[in-house]
């Protein structure tokens, strides 16, 4: 008699799009868990390399599932892999990620013994491979937009959302994901453009509604490095894109108007100011201008949403 297929206790779900370098050693990651019952979901974003291939060769272990979602971005691939997933907890991994064998128990332990738990995510170390090693003008703040995240060797309940869980290890319960209607599509990464801010919307959400949110540093993930991302054009163009997330999520939140004018003008000058005052830290010289041109980002986007506004009521 065929024994019932037993449901997933968790879902390990990948989302990607054009990384299959890294892809396979994401995945292989997963299949060396020390927790039994778990699937894996792949979704494929419209990746035009070979992520395709890259699942299918390990296809052969039946937790692993391949779905291709057309329209690109994270958060709508993130969607995607919800619906595909059969379990009550979501555990998003990028596909540049190396999970440590404890990742899936240690969040379902968390999740298991805290029913007002909504998101946890643990911590991140950084992965210096190709002969890469970190510049002189990279400053630990900055090392967090290479996904590093540690908040220390004990569990954490988040109850700032700037401290929130970074996306690349990351879980979420479904029942909190169905209750705000999934991940909003004008957040997170849309094909090379680096809008983010994403999983800061989602703690603060939660927070608002009664839920909680952890750090968990037994949930241990490795990031790659990649090499385009050493360089200092690269973390510009980051901080712009943060700037204009901001903004985008002041907008989600009802904060958006003139007021943020004043706090957008506020920061630039003090990043400016201590880019000055750092002048001899190449790193925290760095970390402030970076800070500062996003800053800009943010006042470019306030002003349009502003012009946007105005031009909906004279129509209206």
């Amino acid at each position: 008699m065929l024994q019932p297929k037993l449901q997933p206790k968790v879902s390990a779900i990948i989302c990607t799009h054009n990384r299959d370098r890294y892809l396979g050693l994401a995945i292989d990651s997963l299949l060396q868990q020390d927790f039994p019952e778990f699937e894996i979901i792949v979704v494929d974003n419209a990746s035009t390399d070979q992520t395709r291939e890259v699942v299918e060769t390990r296809q052969s272990d039946a937790r692993v599932k391949y779905v291709y979602e057309a329209v690109t971005g994270l958060s709508v691939a993130r969607n995607t892999g919800a619906k595909a997933a059969q379990s009550e907890i979501l555990a998003y991994l990028d596909d540049d990620a190396i999970a440590s064998p404890m990742w899936l128990s240690s969040l379902y332990e968390a999740y298991n013994a805290n029913e007002k738990l909504a998101i946890a995510g643990g911590k991140v170390t950084l992965l210096w491979t190709d002969g890469i090693t970190a510049p002189v003008w990279l400053s630990d703040g900055l090392a967090g937009n290479l996904g590093a995240y540690d908040l220390g060797d004990s569990l954490v309940y988040i109850t700032q959302p700037g401290l929130t869980p970074r996306g690349l290890n990351y879980s979420i319960r479904r029942a909190f994901l169905e209750q705000i209607g999934g991940f909003d599509p004008n957040l997170g990464r849309v094909g090379k453009n680096l809008l983010s801010n994403e999983e800061l919307h989602m703690t603060n959400l939660a927070l608002h509604s009664g839920w909680q949110v952890a750090y968990l540093p037994n949930a241990l993930v490795a990031h790659h490095v990649a090499p385009e991302r050493v360089k200092r054009r690269w973390f510009f163009s980051r901080g712009w894109w943060q700037g204009i997330s901001e903004c985008y999520r002041e907008q989600l939140a009802g904060e958006a108007g003139v007021g943020q004018f004043r706090r957008g003008g506020e920061r630039l000058i003090r990043g400016l100011y201590k880019s000055l005052k750092f002048v001899t830290s190449p790193s925290q010289r760095f970390e402030n201008l970076v800070y500062s041109y996003g800053q800009i980002g943010y006042l470019v986007k306030a002003f349009q949403g502003l012009v946007s506004s105005r031009h909906s009521v004279k129509r209206s």
